[in-house]
């Protein structure tokens, strides 16, 4: 099997077979969020073995077909089947292989993301509102929901701020890379003197975390104040003041949600941003304190350049970690990210090993 180079293939019999025997038990049910975590890990697990099996079936019926078209090499049947059968084949193994990357702790989670323009007010705005709409674009056609959770409109244009959640399978694991800050570079729509622009936007992104993640939340750290809701996702509550925003007075946090109907189920969604908040903080903490004992400085960090989109004089879109880059600019703001987000995961490999 030409794909077993990717991962051991006995042992995710064995564990599958370990899970099996676990649910098999009569007790299985006493814990019944511990039951239903060991189901959906062994469902993820089968599905990771039967899609393998079925590339290795892929894989060996486009061998037959060549098998048969070197016996009739005008056979305009066979080569179209052929042709048809490596695209699709290609394109699963690919996204098999991107889902092989996605091995840590979080990455099966649903994505937390922040955007934030930059100074240059109406400009950098519309650039937010753009890469929101790329974002969006993208979770659609991976068949992920988006979830505003939060939206603070721009002055003239825009967004001052968006943060919202993308629901599915693997969502932070794709998106983690997006984390940074991202460059473009136009002719701005808003300069009646026609002038290129540079605008900045950075993306936070942040694993949506769930009730086994252990973050203490101290009530007595915590400042709520409560608004009316207002732009995207908030026009239904718009009469009363159920939006909540949450401010953790030791590390100065703050995150707001408006997209519930009620203010206890906004309140209850803020803090969930904010177990996030702090997970991502200490996270970070850790790396750092890693970095100090090897001697190493990372130069990609938060705060840092991840991206450049120009759009005048010419079109490119370009990775500065990866160093991918395409000349379609217009396809990437329509959501085609996965060359990038591929890029990125092997990209980060590389540097694990």
């Amino acid at each position: 099997m030409i794909l077993g180079g990717l991962f051991d293939l006995d042992q995710l019999q064995e564990q599958i077979a370990e899970y099996e025997e676990m649910m098999a038990e009569p007790e299985f049910w006493n814990n019944q969020e511990k039951a239903k975590s060991i189901i959906a890990d062994n469902n993820l697990l089968k599905e990771k073995y039967d899609t393998f099996h079925e590339l290795d079936e892929a894989v060996a019926e486009l061998e037959m077909l060549l098998e048969l078209l070197s016996e009739d090499p005008e056979d305009l049947e066979t080569q179209s089947e052929i042709a048809d059968k490596y695209l699709a084949t290609k394109e699963q193994l690919q996204e098999y292989q991107l889902n092989l990357l996605l091995n840590g702790e979080y990455d099966h989670n649903n994505a937390l993301i922040e955007i934030h323009p930059g100074a240059g007010g109406t400009e950098s705005q519309d650039w937010g509102a753009m890469l929101f709409r790329m974002y969006t674009r993208w979770a659609e056609q991976h068949n992920f929901t988006v979830e505003i959770l939060d939206y603070q409109a721009g002055d003239e244009a825009g967004v001052k701020s968006v943060y919202f959640l993308v629901k599915g399978h693997n969502a932070f694991g794709y998106l983690q890379g997006e984390k940074g800050v991202h460059r473009l570079v136009r002719i701005s729509p808003f300069d009646s003197a026609g002038r290129r622009h540079t605008s900045f936007t950075s993306i936070n992104v942040m694993p949506e975390l769930d009730d086994s993640v252990e973050i203490e939340l101290n009530q007595d750290d915590i400042q709520m104040e409560v608004f009316r809701a207002s732009g995207a996702g908030g026009q239904h509550i718009n009469k009363t003041s159920s939006a909540v925003r949450l401010t953790h007075v030791p590390t100065g946090i703050v995150v707001s949600s408006q997209s519930q109907r009620s203010q206890f189920q906004n309140r209850a969604t803020a803090e969930s941003m904010l177990r996030s908040k702090l997970y991502q903080l200490e996270m970070e903490a850790q790396q750092k304190e890693k970095e100090k004992i090897q001697g190493e400085q990372l130069d990609i960090g938060w705060g840092s350049q991840i991206r450049s989109y120009v759009f005048h004089p010419y079109s490119l879109v370009k990775d500065h970690r990866t160093n991918w880059e395409t000349g379609n600019a217009q396809a990437v703001m329509d959501g085609a990210l996965d060359d990038f987000i591929n890029a990125y995961l092997q990209w980060n490999l590389q540097n694990k090993s």
